[in-house]
């Protein structure tokens, strides 16, 4: 695929590649020029094309191809792929509205099944957004990587230690072939957020000793069971509730508050501590995952982390996160409280949106943004503490990074999956063995 790929995007005039010229657009040579008036490359707004495709067609992935397309001139949506027609149909309806002559989708770049994303990264694509259930992250990072393709990827980029490790593969690849990674971790792309961090970076709280974050809510969506529906499907439709598709709250939401005490420390813990359970959602229907975590993570500095993240319904709601040094504190994103108060006064920015253009511009400048490791690190520090939790045991981050902890079915087919056991703290071991069935991963 690799091969075939790259040899559709070579100029046979001029030796150079569509993404070469990408890369360039902001310094066109004359030569360049031409090739533009040839029709080649289409878009005539002053800069070039992107061509995008889109895998996972939820309204996750629905809303990221939205909003890639408005946060910059001159994208073209030209290629889907999902499991579902439902879901397919779905989406192209809302883009084809949203996007107007930008929607390039034909019959023949609308891919369904497992195998959809790589049917999407043979239409010569510049930027491909991956947005599945975070199981199939790894796998289709590195097959982007590989044909080389951008991406831009929904958070959490995997579910154990085996998918962490393959990213971090994919983003030294990425890096070594010049290709672009970036990751839902919208904050990171907030002027709010980035002008609170660099100003506890710059020291406007003295060192920071302690944060506490937070992700509290009420329930989510599910889907009920239909006649027909195979196990794999049910689940898949009803990803959330699954640790081997999800990588269970803490790792599918909590993330985001995570990275952001990781982001304050400027490091990763070296281990965490927690509990955590199934106390109100205990229906079946609603898989095996946990509804309630509370951990603490150590880091080398000796700074703790308090994180605490659940979904009852019936509960208070809190997002978000509280940040503490020997001089002061701030809540990560708008305010500093120390010898010097601060608010942040600057402009409001959708992040959503500009996480895209953030991703592009850095395509279109030569100069790709990767942020492939940092992000496999904050995914890592969710995990751990998920592990801390279904284990009941002390993990330390070298026994995560290592662990034998691959949590997907041998084989991506419909069929039968039975529903895994909910872990049990005190039995449940963090090295359940090498890649095994869904029915016995947290046996």
């Amino acid at each position: 695929m690799s091969t075939e790929h790259e040899q559709h995007n070579t100029d046979p005039l001029g030796g150079i590649t569509r993404r070469d010229f990408v890369k360039r657009g902001t310094v066109a040579t004359a030569g360049v020029s031409a090739l533009m008036a040839s029709g080649n490359f289409a878009y005539a707004g002053g800069t070039d094309t992107i061509r995008l495709g889109l895998v996972g067609c939820g309204g996750r992935g629905t809303g990221a191809a939205n909003d890639c397309y408005r946060s910059s001139d001159g994208i073209e949506l030209v290629a889907m792929g999902d499991l579902f027609q439902d879901r397919m149909e779905e989406s192209k309806e809302q883009l084809k509205k949203r996007l107007g002559d930008s929607f390039k989708v034909t019959s023949d770049r609308t891919f369904l099944g497992f195998d959809a994303y790589e049917k999407v990264l043979q239409t010569d694509l510049d930027l491909v957004i991956f947005a599945t259930p975070p199981a199939f992250r790894p796998q289709h990072l590195r097959a982007a990587i590989e044909s080389g393709t951008n991406v831009f990827m929904e958070k959490p980029v995997a579910v154990d230690p085996a998918g962490i490790r393959s990213v971090m593969e994919s983003a030294e690849m990425a890096e070594d072939k010049g290709l672009a990674i970036v990751a839902g971790t919208q904050r990171r792309h907030d002027p709010a957020y980035r002008a609170a961090m660099k100003r506890i970076h710059d020291g406007a709280i003295g060192e920071v000793k302690t944060a506490q974050v937070y992700w509290n809510q009420g329930g989510l969506w599910h889907h009920e069971r239909e006649p027909g529906m195979s196990d794999m499907e049910w689940q898949v439709r009803n990803w959330l509730y699954f640790t081997w598709l999800s990588g269970d709250h803490i790792v599918e939401q909590h993330v985001h508050n995570i990275d952001v005490a990781n982001w304050a420390l400027q490091a990763h813990p070296v281990k965490a501590l927690g509990v955590g359970g199934r106390q109100v959602r205990t229906d079946p229907s609603y898989g095996h995952i946990f509804d309630h975590f509370g951990i603490e993570f150590q880091y080398e500095s000796g700074a703790r982390v308090y994180s605490m993240c659940r979904q009852q319904e019936g509960t208070p709601s809190r997002v978000g996160e509280h940040i503490i040094g020997t001089k002061g504190t701030s809540d990560g994103h708008s305010t500093i409280d120390g010898a010097t108060n601060w608010t942040y006064e600057g402009e409001d920015v959708n992040p959503y949106v500009q996480e895209h253009a953030d991703l592009v511009a850095s395509i279109r400048e030569g100069e790709p943004l990767n942020e492939g490791q940092r992000v496999a690190e904050s995914v890592l520090t969710a995990i751990m503490g998920r592990e801390a939790a279904y284990t009941g045991q002390e993990i330390t981050w070298e026994e995560v990074l290592n662990a034998d902890l691959d949590l997907g079915p041998d084989s991506h087919e419909f069929g039968s999956l039975p529903i895994p056991d909910v872990p049990a703290p005190g039995q449940t071991t963090l090295n359940r063995g090498a890649k095994t069935n869904a029915s016995s991963a947290d046996a």
